[in-house]
C-alpha cells in the first residue's frame, strides 16, 4: 500500500481513500474521543470542535458513529476501525500521522480502549512518537457506579468476563477476596449463568444491574445475586448492561471494608458532639453507613464481645 493511502471499506466509493491533507503541516496528532453511551446529549463541546477539526475519524462502525456526526453537522471523513481489521489499520492510520494528518478514535459508544477497539492503536501511536491526547467523555460503568449507591471509594473494573464457563469461573474464583465493589459489562444472554457462577463462589452479595444507561429504557435493578437472578428468570432484560457486585457479606468482609473506623469509636463521636444517647447516635451512625440500625447494632456488638 503506498504511503498515505488508507482503505475505504464505504459502499460504492473506490477501496482506496485519496492522501489526506494535514490540517496545519505538522506531525499529526492522535484524539482518543469519548461519545455518548446513549443519550446523543451527552458529548461534550471540546469532543464535537475535535471531530470537525481532525482530518479523519476512526471509528468502530462508521454508519453508526455517522448518525451522531450527522446529529451535529460534523463532515470530516469516516474509516472503519475495529476488533477485526486493526493489526492492519493501526499501522496505516500511524502513517498518515506520521505524514502530518490528525485523527480522531471514537468507538460506537464511550470512551474507546475501555472495553472497546483502540489499544493497538494507541500502543502504536506512542511507540513512534505521536501525541495521544483523550477528550473524555460518558463512560457506561462510571455512570452506573455513580447511581448505584455502592461504595465506590474502592472498586475494580473487569469489563467483560470470558464467555466460556470454565474461563469464566476460573476469574471469579481469583476474586473471591477482593475488598473492592466489582464492575463488570455483560451480554444478556449470558447474565444468568454469570450470576449463577458468581453466587456459587463469591456467595450470596448486593448487587446492582445498570441496564440501559442513558437510553429511554434505563433501569437499575438492586437486590441481591440470588434474588435478582430469580427475577430475571420471569422477567429477562436486554440491551447494554453493566453489573455491580458488593462486598462480601461475611462478618470479616462487613466489618467495614468500606468503613473501617471503628463503629464504637463513631457512635462516641456523635454523642459527643449532638449530645444523644447511645441508641440515638446509633441510628445516625447506621444512616450514615447506609446499613440498617439492627446491622450496626450487630457490628457495635461484635466490636464489644472482641474487647478482653
Amino acid at each position: 500500500m503506498e504511503l498515505g493511502m488508507v482503505e475505504s471499506l464505504m459502499p460504492g466509493k473506490s477501496n482506496l481513500l485519496d492522501p489526506l491533507e494535514p490540517s496545519d503541516g505538522t506531525h499529526g496528532k492522535l484524539y482518543v474521543v469519548g461519545t455518548p453511551i446513549g443519550n446523543l446529549e451527552d458529548i461534550t463541546l471540546r469532543a464535537i470542535r475535535i471531530l470537525k477539526e481532525v482530518d479523519l475519524i476512526a471509528c468502530e462502525d462508521t454508519r453508526r458513529t455517522q448518525k451522531l456526526l450527522n446529529a451535529y453537522k460534523i463532515h470530516t471523513r469516516t474509516i472503519s476501525y475495529h476488533e477485526h481489521n486493526e493489526m492492519t489499520r493501526a499501522p496505516e492510520l500511524v502513517i498518515l500521522m506520521e505524514e502530518g494528518s490528525s485523527i480522531g478514535l471514537v468507538t460506537d459508544a464511550g470512551m474507546p480502549v475501555v472495553s472497546d477497539p483502540g489499544f493497538r492503536l494507541v500502543h502504536l501511536a506512542v511507540r513512534h512518537g505521536i501525541p495521544v491526547i483523550p477528550v473524555p467523555g460518558a463512560s457506561a460503568f462510571v455512570a452506573a457506579l455513580a447511581a448505584s449507591g455502592m461504595p465506590v471509594d474502592k472498586f475494580r473494573f473487569l469489563g467483560f468476563l470470558p464467555s466460556r464457563k470454565g474461563e469464566r469461573r476460573g476469574a471469579l474464583e481469583e476474586l473471591k477476596d477482593a475488598t473492592k465493589t466489582l464492575v463488570f459489562y455483560e451480554a444478556p444472554h449470558r447474565l444468568l449463568e454469570m450470576l449463577k457462577d458468581a453466587h456459587e463462589i463469591l456467595g450470596d452479595r448486593e448487587i446492582v444491574i445498570a441496564r440501559e444507561v442513558t437510553k429511554v429504557h434505563e433501569e437499575f435493578l438492586r437486590g441481591t445475586i440470588s434474588s435478582t437472578r430469580e427475577y430475571l428468570k420471569k422477567r429477562p432484560v436486554k440491551g447494554e448492561i453493566t453489573l455491580l457486585i458488593g462486598l462480601s457479606s461475611s462478618p470479616d468482609a462487613a466489618e467495614g471494608a468500606a468503613h473501617p473506623a471503628s463503629i464504637r469509636s463513631e457512635i462516641d463521636k456523635v454523642m459527643a458532639e449532638r449530645g444523644l444517647d447511645e441508641k440515638g447516635a446509633l441510628k445516625v451512625v447506621a444512616r450514615a453507613r447506609g446499613v440498617p440500625r439492627s446491622e450496626a447494632y450487630r457490628q457495635l456488638q461484635m466490636e464489644k464481645n472482641r474487647k478482653p
